[in-house]
């Protein structure tokens, strides 16, 4: 059993690179995972009353950090039941280009330098991409996803737990067809934040944020930034 005392600082392969065949087939497991492990119900349950249109009637604005190939937003634009305009980051257009919409904003910018301005968006979104960063760079994150959040930064991620590492090491071999995922899926356990660590990486960033713990093994934190359009 890997040592989870502590947050691992191995990289992931995918952030490192792969070739092309190798990142098509590691997207799409992680599009299958998204869609069946990512806790998207839970997800939209606790951004949905940040969703709510203006003041002025005109849609809330999403962006999407670590975007990937975009399947989250995807999702989000069908399950929301309201109006939304939806921008994803991702820090390679190799990921974004693979976006099940084709149409769907998409920019590649680093997530510690957003090319946009303050406040520029309604809600900013990262699911299961803060455990990519370690200690520091999360917080620096952090604090780019608060300086363009009008109303407030959303985090989901994962929660460490040798349960968890435990069912990766039996499961992904099975239901992965890239050794690429297989790898960084343990990676991203052994990388994952425990509560505490998660809550210190907000406070570093200036921020206070609710964290609370969800199925299965996972943590979502909201910290409003108190700006309302």
């Amino acid at each position: 059993m890997a040592n989870l005392a502590e947050r691992a600082t191995d990289p992931e392969l995918l952030d490192l690179g792969v070739s092309d065949a190798e990142m098509a087939d590691s997207l799409a497991d992680l599009r299958f995972a998204n869609r069946w492990l990512g806790n998207r119900g839970r997800l939209l349950r606790v951004m949905r009353p940040y969703l709510a249109p203006r003041a002025d009637g005109s849609p809330s604005s999403v962006l999407d950090i670590g975007s990937a190939s975009c399947d989250f937003l995807s999702w989000l634009s069908e399950h929301a039941s309201t109006r939304l305009m939806t921008t994803g980051v991702d820090l390679k257009w190799e990921h974004l280009r693979s976006a099940p919409i084709p149409d769907l904003l998409r920019v590649a910018a680093d997530a510690r330098a957003l090319p946009f301005a303050s406040g520029s968006f309604d809600v900013v979104v990262a699911s299961l991409f803060l455990h990519h960063f370690a200690a520091g760079e999360a917080s620096r994150v952090l604090r780019e996803c608060a300086r363009v959040a009008a109303r407030v930064v959303i985090i989901n991620d994962l929660r460490r737990a040798r349960v968890l590492y435990a069912f990766g090491s039996l499961a992904f071999p099975l239901i992965f067809r890239s050794r690429v995922s297989v790898n960084d899926g343990l990676v991203s356990i052994r990388r994952a934040f425990k509560r505490d660590e998660l809550v210190s990486e907000f406070r570093d960033a200036g921020l206070e944020a609710d964290v609370i713990s969800s199925w299965p093994y996972r943590l979502i934190a909201v910290a409003e930034t108190g700006v309302q359009r």
